[in-house]
């Protein structure tokens, strides 16, 4: 699977790489959830989606800010924590004409709203939901999340003793039609599944590792924000947030390598080759414990199924949007209601 590229100045719809974007981002210098933002900008104006034919819905979290910052002609909903495959669910019956693209996180997903998620994939609505997964809770100072590996520090040197929930492996186990992996810095194969996500008609989950830079920070760093507040007389109540550089690699199909973290800490990513196949879904389910065993990420399209049938298909629901249907065509009249009441009588 290879990405689309275009050199002209505009796509096939004739809109420029700017008419994608949105606003200018508040997160901090090098997150990688930027990073991830770049490539959905660069998917949809590759493959020439309409930004008005777009529903960008997230939950809460640092995640959840993104979609401010891309498609800005497209509509946006920002759900309460957790809530967003509701939400989802709700735009992609009421108006099938719309793209639904969620952003969520590993907390919105895998903690708050890990029984919203669960449903959302057995129900195959039609979604490229998003997870941008950095294993702890940035908005609240960098707790654990539940996607935390065994053995990983916070800054403070707490080590985390609880299982990591595996959002990949749960939505293959909940028969999920596109599950994928992928990590920030490697744009190449970013853009490419999130394109194969845009096109697929049902639940397309895309967990993405996101490094946190700002609880990168080790102890012992006299550097540190905490070392800073150890020894300092503030006048006022200040913070600073290190300018690091958006971390990226090239990695080639059927290479494992690691990659440096801002702390210092290894990330073994192997990328998955043509010798897998996405439609093998106890393959995938094999290469991701393979994976576990490894202390490896596994990235790339994991499993794809063609032949499922998503939420509005299973409905019956006919081809014009629900949102667009007359009053007349959606209300039963007095007659069908006295009709039902005395088939329940």
């Amino acid at each position: 699977m290879t990405a689309t590229t275009t050199s002209a100045a505009t796509n096939r719809i004739g809109l420029s790489l700017n008419d994608y974007k949105g606003g200018p981002s508040t997160l901090c210098a090098g997150c990688g959830h930027d990073a991830i933002t770049a490539q959905i900008i660069r998917a949809c104006y590759e493959l020439g989606v309409e930004p008005h034919r777009v529903a960008k819905l997230s939950g809460i979290g640092c995640s959840s800010k993104t979609p401010a910052y891309f498609l800005n002609r497209a509509h946006g909903f920002n759900s309460v924590h957790g809530r967003m495959p509701s939400v989802a669910t709700g735009v992609t019956l009421a108006n099938r004409d719309l793209l639904a693209l969620g952003v969520s996180g590993d907390g919105d997903t895998a903690s708050i709203g890990l029984g919203q998620f669960a449903h959302m994939v057995r129900r195959n609505v039609p979604i490229v939901y998003i997870v941008e997964n950095n294993g702890v809770y940035g908005l609240t100072k960098g707790q654990f999340s539940a996607t935390a590996d065994v053995g990983s520090t916070l800054k403070s040197g707490v080590m985390n003793e609880l299982p990591p929930i595996d959002v990949c492996m749960l939505a293959l186990q909940l028969g999920c039609t596109f599950v994928a992996r992928s990590f920030s810095g490697d744009p190449r194969q970013l853009v490419a599944l999130l394109q194969a996500a845009i096109a697929h008609r049902g639940t397309a989950v895309l967990d993405v590792v996101s490094p946190c830079v700002t609880f990168n920070n080790h102890e012992g760093s006299t550097k540190s924000y905490q070392a800073a507040r150890d020894h300092d007389m503030p006048l006022h109540q200040l913070g600073f947030i290190p300018a690091f550089a958006p971390i990226e690699t090239e990695i080639e199909p059927g290479e494992v390598r690691e990659v440096g973290l801002h702390d210092g800490s290894r990330l073994v990513i192997r990328k998955l080759d043509r010798d897998h196949d996405p439609s093998d879904r106890q393959a995938a389910i094999r290469l991701l414990l393979e994976g576990e065993g490894k202390q490896e990420l596994v990235t790339g399209l994991l499993h794809l199924r063609t032949d499922g049938e998503a939420l509005p298909e299973r409905l019956n629901l006919v081809d014009a949007p629900l949102a667009r249907l007359a009053d007349a065509q959606v209300k039963p009249g007095p007659d069908v209601l006295a009709k039902l009441m005395a088939e329940l009588a």
